[in-house]
């Protein structure tokens, strides 16, 4: 039965399958350990599809794991100046590769812009005290 103001009625509940997925769903479990033999063999035998297929599930590709990276201390800009460089230094000497070097050098970036908005910040405020505030609009 319909309720008043849900045209479409209750629907299937939240999280359920419908019957076709779940059929699907049975047929996976049920020849999922055949299908994972077939595509070991073929790797074993040099299909290198099949092997590219297995290694990536069994060894996913790494992203997002942390590194041991020492940076100098980024207390004011000029900082920045030495840890760029720093990090410069250790992508060549292959300590880190350079992917993660883009990687910090982006968070490097983002400290250099809220330096830049702090000191900003300063220059405006001080300007404020010196000449009072401006009227806005």
């Amino acid at each position: 039965m319909f309720e008043k103001g849900n045209p479409g009625g209750p629907g299937r509940p939240r999280g359920s399958r419908n019957k076709t997925h779940a059929e699907f769903d049975a047929l996976a479990r049920e020849s999922v350990e055949q299908a994972v033999k077939a595509i070991c063999q073929k790797a074993v035998e040099g299909d290198t599809d099949a092997a590219r297929l297995l290694f990536a599930r069994v060894w996913p590709r790494a992203r997002g794991r942390t590194i041991e990276f020492d940076l100098p201390p980024l207390e004011k800009p000029a900082d920045l100046v030495t840890a760029f460089s720093t990090l410069l230094a250790a992508v060549a000497r292959g300590e880190i590769s350079p992917e993660q070097g883009a990687t910090l050098g982006e968070i490097l970036e983002r400290k250099r812009l809220a330096f830049e908005t702090t000191t900003i910040e300063d220059r405006l405020t001080a300007l404020e005290e010196k000449d009072g505030p401006k009227p806005a609009g």
